[in-house]
């Protein structure tokens, strides 16, 4: 794993990424931020392209696809309008201001050795019989409860998987929901996705998927939920597996949520781990530390950890993490925490409320690690 940043002073702006490279192909994971700098967001957003554009020119970059980029955004309604929109890959733009001040921030996954394309507004990785299908952006405006957005948004995507003749129970991998008032809308997604999942054969005896449920306002005004989904096709099932951390943390389905803690994909060459939003939780599904915004991230971290270990990783394996914060006057002390933690590592905060009002920190993470196992096909 490689771990390098840049700091473009002249357009106040700066680079993290990390590289990981085995077999045919090259992952990249960017994290790009701009200075707080009291102007407007199309000027930002001007400095943050000019931050991207160098990020591809450089020499570790150059050459690499993008397959999936995330806008974090601080008013998505009027930001998103402005953005010149895309086709080089799926994108997801969300309402959840970077906490660093500034109107904007950008997750960038690229790809070198694979070919990337685009089909039905995913984008679609090719590579040694696998496809890789990343979906952003779906949600529903046809009703007005986030139960119904839900079941009309998965339903959009179960018809999406078809084309790949794929389904959800068995080749998604990671989801994302976020919910604009997520402290009263999260209970009719929890309700909804539990029935669609129950109809598709996802149920506590088969396994749910990896997932973030979270606090996040869509840019259509009338839009409750907002989905965003990796899923994959040519895979076995046995190189899915799942990761649980029984010693310090408990299965969702005991409080009423239907999603994994984690999932393991293995190939020839590499294991991937995609780390579900992770808060300050015990075994038996209580929060720890209520109040305690430092407690809960040490927890946090723990949790998180306990996760990686089970699937044979640690934090050196850690490409980028998402932190997700109620509170914003608590970004100073988790930036300093992180910083002193994870040093090199791409992240961004964000001002994004946890399913539970009294979690005030959440976290995700996507990790990689070099193997070199015969049993499976190379990613």
């Amino acid at each position: 794993m490689e771990y390098k940043s840049r700091n473009i002073k002249e357009i106040g702006a700066s680079i993290q990424f990390t590289r990981f490279s085995a077999g045919e192909v090259e992952e990249i994971h960017a994290m790009l931020h701009v200075e707080a700098r009291g102007e407007i967001f199309e000027t930002q957003l001007e400095r943050i392209q000019k931050a991207e554009a160098e990020l591809k020119d450089m020499a570790e970059v150059k050459g690499a696809r993008p397959v999936f980029k995330r806008y974090f955004l601080s008013d998505a309604t009027n930001q998103v309008p402005l953005i010149q929109q895309e086709d080089t890959c799926t994108i997801s733009y969300i309402q959840q201001p970077p906490l660093d001040g500034s109107k904007i921030a950008i997750w960038l996954y690229l790809q070198k050795g694979t070919e990337v394309s685009q089909m039905n507004g995913s984008t679609v990785v090719t590579h040694n019989g696998y496809q890789h299908i990343w979906t952003m952006g779906l949600l529903d405006t046809s009703c007005d409860t986030s139960y119904m957005q839900s079941w009309n948004t998965l339903l959009a995507y179960i018809n999406t998987l078809k084309l790949f003749n794929a389904t959800l129970e068995a080749n998604c991998i990671r989801t994302w929901f976020f919910v604009r008032d997520v402290d009263t809308q999260y209970g009719g997604l929890v309700k909804s996705r539990r029935e669609c999942f129950m109809e598709q054969g996802l149920t506590p005896e088969t396994h749910y998927i990896a997932s973030t449920g979270i606090g996040g306002t869509p840019a259509n005004p009338k839009a409750l939920v907002q989905l965003g989904s990796y899923a994959m096709t040519g895979f076995q099932p046995q190189q899915q597996r799942y990761l649980y951390a029984l010693t310090h943390l408990n299965r969702t389905i005991e409080y009423g949520v239907t999603f994994e803690r984690g999932t393991l994909m293995q190939y020839g060459d590499r294991n991937h781990i995609y780390i579900s939003g992770t808060a300050s939780i015990n075994n038996k599904g209580e929060v720890v530390h209520v109040g305690n915004i430092e407690k809960q991230t040490y927890r946090m971290w723990e949790n998180v950890e306990a996760l990686l270990n089970e699937g044979g990783m640690s934090y050196d394996d850690v490409m980028q993490i998402v932190v997700y914060l109620r509170d914003l006057a608590d970004y100073d002390l988790v930036k300093r925490l992180f910083d002193q933690k994870f040093p090199n590592m791409p992240l961004v905060i964000t001002l994004a409320p946890v399913c539970r009002p009294t979690w005030l920190i959440e976290m995700e993470c996507v990790a990689v690690q070099k193997t070199d196992n015969s049993q499976f096909r190379n990613f």
